[in-house]
C-alpha cells in the first residue's frame, strides 16, 4: 500500500506539472467549433456515441462498487486528459491541434471509460474555455473519445500480448490513439466539407496533411508524458492500483 509520504510526493508532483502548464498555456483555438458541422452531422456522430458512454457509465459504476480507490486514479485520468487537450496549436480554421490524453484512461480503465471521461472533459471545455461546442460535443467525443481510446487499447493490448518492452507498449498506444483522433477529425470535417474538386478524398487528404505538421509532434510528446505518468504510478501505486488496473497490470 503506498504510504502518505509517497502518495503526498507523487500528487504534489502532478499538482505542480498541471499548474504549470496551466499558468503558461495561453487559450488558442479549439476542438470543432460551434457551428462548423451540419446539424445532421452533430446529430449523426452524437448518436453513435451513445452505446459507447452508456457502456463506459455502467462498467465505472460496477468498477467504483468493487474498487472504490478507483475514485482518485478516475479523477488523475480526467485531469491528465483535461490539462493535454487543454494544450492547443492552431492548425485549421475551426479546429486546432493538440495532445488528448485519453491513452492513460484507455490502458488503465478500457476504452469505454475514457469515453466517459472525454464527454466531461469536452462538455468542461465548451461550457468553461470555450473549447468547442456544445452541438459538436458529439462529433468531438467520438473522434477523441472512442475511436482515440480504441485504437489506443487494441495497440497495447496487441504490443503487451507481443512480449514488447513496458515502456514501449505505452508510448505506441498513447502516439498511435493520438493519430487516430486526428485521422477521425479530419474525416468528419472532409464529410462537412467536402472539396469541390475530388471531394471527400480530397478534402480528407488536405485536412489530414495540414493536421499532421503539428498533431505528429505532439502525438510523440503525449506517448511520453503517458510513459512517464504511468511509470510513476506503478512505481509507488502499484498495490493500491492493482486490483482494478486490469488492462495494464
Amino acid at each position: 500500500m503506498l504510504n502518505n509520504h509517497k502518495r503526498n510526493r507523487v500528487l504534489t508532483g502532478l499538482s505542480a506539472f498541471i499548474i504549470f502548464i496551466m499558468i503558461i498555456q495561453p487559450v488558442q483555438a479549439m476542438h470543432i467549433m460551434e457551428g462548423f458541422l451540419p446539424p445532421s452531422a452533430c446529430i449523426i456522430w452524437g448518436i453513435l456515441c451513445v452505446p459507447f458512454l452508456m457502456f463506459g457509465i455502467t462498467k465505472i459504476n460496477r468498477l467504483l462498487i468493487r474498487h472504490p480507490q478507483a475514485i482518485t486514479f478516475l479523477a488523475m485520468a480526467g485531469a491528465f486528459t483535461f490539462v493535454l487537450s487543454a494544450l492547443k496549436i492552431p492548425s485549421l480554421t475551426g479546429n486546432s491541434s493538440h495532445m488528448t490524453g485519453l491513452g492513460f484512461a484507455a490502458i488503465l480503465f478500457g476504452p469505454s471509460v475514457a469515453c466517459v471521461l472525454s464527454v466531461i472533459v469536452l462538455l468542461f471545455q465548451a461550457v468553461l474555455l470555450a473549447h468547442g461546442g456544445l452541438t459538436t460535443l458529439g462529433a468531438n467525443t467520438f473522434s477523441m473519445g472512442v475511436l482515440g481510446p480504441i485504437i489506443a487499447f487494441v495497440v497495447y493490448w496487441s504490443l503487451q500480448k507481443a512480449g514488447s518492452p513496458k515502456s514501449v507498449t505505452i508510448f505506441f498506444a498513447a502516439f498511435l490513439g493520438d493519430l487516430a483522433t486526428y485521422v477521425t477529425t479530419s474525416l468528419q470535417l472532409a464529410l462537412a466539407h467536402p472539396s469541390e474538386v475530388g471531394g471527400v478524398t480530397a478534402s480528407f487528404a488536405k485536412f489530414a496533411g495540414i493536421f499532421a505538421f503539428t498533431q505528429i509532434p505532439l502525438a510523440i510528446a503525449e506517448g511520453i508524458l503517458t510513459v512517464v505518468l504511468i511509470n510513476i504510478i506503478t512505481d509507488y501505486a502499484r498495490d493500491t492500483i492493482k486490483p482494478f488496473g486490469e488492462y495494464y497490470l
